[in-house]
């Protein structure tokens, strides 16, 4: 009787016997499973390739008919080309992040220029393009000309050439600009620690700025305006004649610039006009001089008698003598290129009492 095993004893070592079986075909199936995906994956995958790349080149036609049934049939869309539509044509332009410069470049002058939309258009102060070319312009606006080959900045201020025996303290005392900024701009490219600068070199003076060697016609009045006498355009004046009101009417039919606006360099405003067109008295008063004058070329000065005087060059032809009483609004001349100038356009200045204003602060 002792001999004999329990019968608890034989069921529990079936059911242990059956566990270590089921791992085990659990494991054989598992390792089926993974064999098989490992041998059909690279075949399936290359025949989805093959298919894939003849459905760019082909319609899909299934083979299976009853397939075939199961398809949906998109509508055939016939366009007319005569029905209004938007079209909107490819850009090929990409619009890239605009980054500042840090080196001059050149630019060669074009009909119509002018320093001022010069410097508009790499967003300099016109200053700045006068002083970087002093030996082509001579700090004169008026000598832009066509063909000329300008240095352009890459920032506002003055791109100054390195001399034996400058420093740091000295072009910035002089130029009225910081010696901080001077080192910190990257362009210049120099050692915060040890600067060193060789003459020769160009170095960018960052919002640096010097006086303006100006040529500017003087205010002629009424009762001087006989030093002019001997000089073609020019008369002797004792007295009398218009007086103007005091307001001013613009001198042409446009209402718009072509050119430079009134800035430091330039005390007048250049007014949009076609060669031919009419120019106008902007106020009434006698003229003090009518003739060639230099690079204003064709040039006419009003005196009005109460503190006030205008000036209207580059003129293609003039309409008025010197002397001759002129109502506001009278046709005076005609607008023109004449001069130096790199299109047509009218320069018109606005004085008081001998000094230069800006005409924007009198035109209606």
């Amino acid at each position: 009787m002792a001999d004999q095993p329990k019968k608890g004893q034989s069921d529990e070592q079936k059911r242990v016997n059956w566990q270590v079986w089921g791992s085990w075909v659990l494991t054989a199936v598992l390792v089926a499973v993974l064999v098989s995906v490992l041998y059909w994956q690279p075949i399936l995958a290359q025949e989805f390739a093959e298919r894939q790349g003849s459905s760019d080149h082909e319609f899909f036609e299934p083979d299976d008919d009853a397939m075939a049934d199961n398809l949906v049939n998109m509508p055939y869309y016939e366009v007319d080309p005569a029905a209004p539509a938007l079209v909107r044509e490819l850009e090929t332009h990409t619009i890239a992040p605009t980054r500042p410069r840090t080196e001059p470049v050149e630019y060669e002058v074009v009909a119509g220029d002018a320093v001022f939309s010069i410097a508009k258009k790499y967003n300099i102060s016109p200053e700045s393009v006068l002083w970087a070319n002093f030996d082509v312009l001579r700090d004169d606006p008026h000598s832009l000309d066509v063909g000329q080959v300008l240095r352009i900045p890459p920032t506002t201020g003055i791109l100054y050439e390195w001399k034996e025996g400058d420093t740091l303290d000295g072009v910035a005392r002089d130029f009225r600009a910081s010696v901080d900024d001077i080192l910190s701009w990257s362009g210049n490219r120099l050692d915060f620690t040890n600067p060193e600068i060789d003459p020769g070199e160009m170095v960018m003076i960052p919002d640096g700025r010097r006086e303006f060697q100006q040529w500017v016609v003087p205010t002629i009045p009424v009762g001087r305006a006989g030093v002019y006498a001997n000089f073609p355009g020019g008369c002797e004046i004792t007295g009398g004649g218009f007086f103007g009101g005091g307001w001013f009417q613009w001198p042409t039919d446009n209402r718009f610039l072509s050119g430079n606006d009134y800035w430091s360099g330039h005390l007048a405003i250049d007014i949009a006009a076609a060669t031919g067109h009419p120019i106008y008295a902007a106020d009434a008063g006698v003229v003090v001089f009518s003739g060639w004058l230099g690079g204003y070329g064709n040039m006419i000065m009003i005196d009005h008698r109460n503190g006030y005087h205008t000036l209207y060059a580059h003129l293609s032809s003039m309409n008025v003598a010197c002397g001759e009483s002129v109502g506001q609004g009278r046709i005076i001349g005609r607008a023109g290129s004449t001069g130096n100038s790199t299109g047509p356009h009218l320069h018109f200045e606005v004085r008081y009492m001998g000094g230069f204003i800006n005409p924007w602060t009198v035109l209606p």
